[in-house]
């Protein structure tokens, strides 16, 4: 008999339950920060303000969270040049911000329970879940299809970060090191917990000199400023979540990378530096030394997140793939999967080669 969960329609949930389900996704060998409810509640009180939403809770005898399913209702966009949309439920926390391993934290005894659960919802309506972590699948209803692939390279530290990559790549990391140091640049790293809102609009102020540089639009501007600053708020002496290296010049930050640190692993998320400093290859060094600031405090994994830009390669990332997953239901279901088939169709034929980076 499955047993029914608690829900919750708010964001702001009994500190008990909190500190459950970040020990949940921590106690789960394949949890990641974007299913922790630093990012999650964050997400819904910034970016979702106002949504509509539900989190499905499963305890255990203890009266420990063994299971949290966070939904949103939402509606997916049928074209980006058409204003055709579809209803339906997706992960809370998903979608504008950039989430990757997404997916449900749930203890093994709690699975079929979850899995009928979400079978139930779909039912009623199309479920869309995004960029799961592998393995998530075993949660997930038998009439789920999965319809994107999208790589998320990694490095592994454990080896220190003078292994990753080519002997010629790293002689030429040393080699521009020397010039930066030359120029006056140094670096710091800014631990999870140790940083405020001053670093976070460093940050983006940098990363739009980057981008206005190249030509290319982003989105990790104003809009998204207020989810990360409660990301700050809501980490705050806990150890993990925000976390910067710097590269400073005369006292003045000229380059940035920020990231969010969780258990034994650093994500990368956004970088950006000074114009006048990319001819020293400023943000390839400021990328080799967040990775040495993370293998020098432990960390095993630096996480690249999507995009298979070539720079991540020639630091040794290995290719891990989240999936997409679609429970079709009606209408919605049947015209998000013709979607996604167009869209393998149009992939499938040859494209130009782009330089656009995917964050």
């Amino acid at each position: 008999m499955t047993v029914r969960p608690e829900i919750h329609t708010g964001p702001h949930l009994p500190a008990e339950l909190v500190d459950g389900w970040r020990t949940l996704v921590a106690d789960d060998p394949g949890g990641s920060w974007f299913m922790t409810p630093d990012w999650v509640l964050a997400w819904w009180e910034t970016l979702g303000a106002g949504r509509r939403a539900e989190i499905a809770v499963w305890r255990g005898p203890d009266g420990r969270p063994d299971a949290v399913v966070p939904l949103l209702r939402g509606r997916q966009t049928l074209h980006p040049r058409l204003p055709l949309t579809v209803d339906c439920l997706t992960l809370l926390g998903s979608g504008p911000g950039a989430a990757d391993h997404c997916g449900i934290p749930a203890r093994p005894e709690r699975r079929a329970d979850v899995r009928d659960w979400l079978a139930e919802r779909a039912r009623r309506t199309t479920l869309w879940l995004p960029d799961l972590d592998p393995g998530q699948d075993v949660l997930l209803p038998s009439t789920a299809r999965p319809v994107v692939r999208a790589a998320c390279p990694r490095a592994d530290l454990t080896a220190g970060p003078d292994a990753l990559g080519s002997r010629q790549f790293r002689a030429t990391v040393r080699r521009y090191g020397r010039k930066l140091a030359a120029a006056g640049v140094t670096f710091r790293w800014v631990d999870a917990g140790e940083a405020d809102e001053r670093l976070l609009d460093t940050v983006l102020r940098l990363h739009r000199l980057r981008r206005d540089a190249l030509g290319r639009p982003t989105t990790f501007d104003q809009g998204r400023r207020p989810l990360h600053a409660r990301l700050l708020e809501r980490t705050a002496g806990t150890g993990h979540g925000p976390a910067f290296l710097l590269a400073e010049r005369d006292k003045a930050t000229v380059g940035a990378l920020y990231g969010f640190r969780w258990r034994d692993s650093f994500s990368y998320y956004q970088i950006g530096w000074e114009p006048e400093l990319a001819p020293l290859r400023l943000g390839t060094a400021v990328i080799d030394q967040a990775l040495r600031a993370c293998a020098e405090r432990g960390l095993r994994t630096f996480d690249f997140l999507r995009g298979t830009e070539p720079y991540k390669y020639r630091f040794g990332a290995v290719d891990r793939e989240d999936v997409s997953w679609l429970v079709p239901r009606g209408t919605s279901g049947a015209l998000l999967a013709l979607k996604h088939r167009v869209r393998d169709a149009a992939r499938s034929r040859p494209q130009p080669a782009s330089t656009t980076p995917s964050r």
